[in-house]
């Protein structure tokens, strides 16, 4: 079977385009690791227009819900793509060897974390080394606990932990958090958490799991002693399987109608050049690239 258009990602991106393509009866995939991407991932959402305040999981919810409505989409979760071809259409192979074929393609995937390097930090991963605060922070109940980082995502695990954990560690290495006003003044609120600015990660300590973090403040090192690491360092685009026009930091040039040098192909939200990186905008991009989309299939 070919489908009219294959979008790749599950976020805001790919389910704000999935309803547009619907609602004019076309045949699209949905193929993701998961949907949601990292809006899911946010304790609170409060600059989306409609909604005051809203968890980002239950956001994704009713977001998920509107796309299920349409019989026109099918959406495959826990699927990774591993490369796309064109051949006259576009085939799109998973990495456990599946193949689909469309006529367009709309790559919507999104940004994955980004790791340091450091020692320790890949031998104890899911073992006290966490990139998710959302999905991780209700297993720190009463424990200690430290997150790297100076930005929004930093801040927002900062204030889902400070819930939950007896003691929370900021390690920053600039000398002040880059991030919302809002978000900054509630953190520094937080009775339990301390903050570290101009700090150096140097090591993640542990055997079998996380027992500290070794840091470098002010040229002497110090160990924290910590149940658990949280990394919120940013995040690089989601784009190894597209081999398409990027630019230095990996991210898919796209043009104002969101079309890439392929013909045929198409990306919004987070893993294209757009300067800002929003739930709100990738929404709004995606439902861009849907008409363009649209157009474009009209026309060929």
């Amino acid at each position: 079977m070919t489908y009219d258009t294959i979008i790749i990602g599950g976020g805001p991106a790919g389910l704000s385009a999935a309803v547009y393509l619907a609602r004019q009866k076309i045949k699209t995939l949905i193929l993701t690791i998961d949907v949601g991407g990292q809006t899911a991932l946010s304790s609170e959402i409060e600059n989306y227009l409609g909604f005051e305040s809203i968890a980002g999981m239950d956001f994704i919810e009713k977001c998920r819900k509107q796309v299920e409505k349409y019989p026109e989409v099918e959406i495959r979760e826990g699927v990774e793509v591993a490369k796309i071809k064109k051949n006259g259409v576009f085939s799109v192979s998973t990495s456990e060897g599946e193949e689909f074929q469309s006529k367009t393609i709309l790559i919507a995937s999104g940004k994955l974390p980004k790791t340091l390097g450091i020692k320790g930090e890949a031998e104890l991963s899911k073992r006290g080394v966490t990139y998710c605060a959302t999905c991780d922070a209700p297993l720190y109940r009463n424990k200690t606990t430290v997150v790297i980082g100076g930005g929004n995502s930093a801040l927002d695990a900062l204030l889902q932990l400070s819930k939950i954990a007896v003691k929370v560690y900021s390690v920053n290495k600039n000398t002040e958090f880059k991030g919302d006003e809002l978000l900054k003044q509630r953190v520094k609120e937080c009775k339990n958490v301390e903050l570290i600015d101009n700090a150096e990660t140097i090591e993640v300590l542990g055997d079998k799991k996380v027992s500290g973090l070794k840091i470098r403040v002010d040229g002497l090192e110090k160990i924290l002693i910590v149940d658990g690491v949280f990394i919120e360092v940013g995040s690089n685009p989601s784009s190894g399987f597209a081999e398409m026009e990027k630019n230095k930091w990996g991210e898919i040039v796209i043009n104002e109608e969101n079309a890439t040098n392929v013909e045929g192909a198409y990306a919004a939200g987070d893993v294209t050049n757009i300067e800002q990186k929003q739930s709100i905008i990738a929404a709004g991009e995606g439902a861009k690239a849907a008409l363009k989309i649209i157009s474009y299939l009209q026309k060929n």
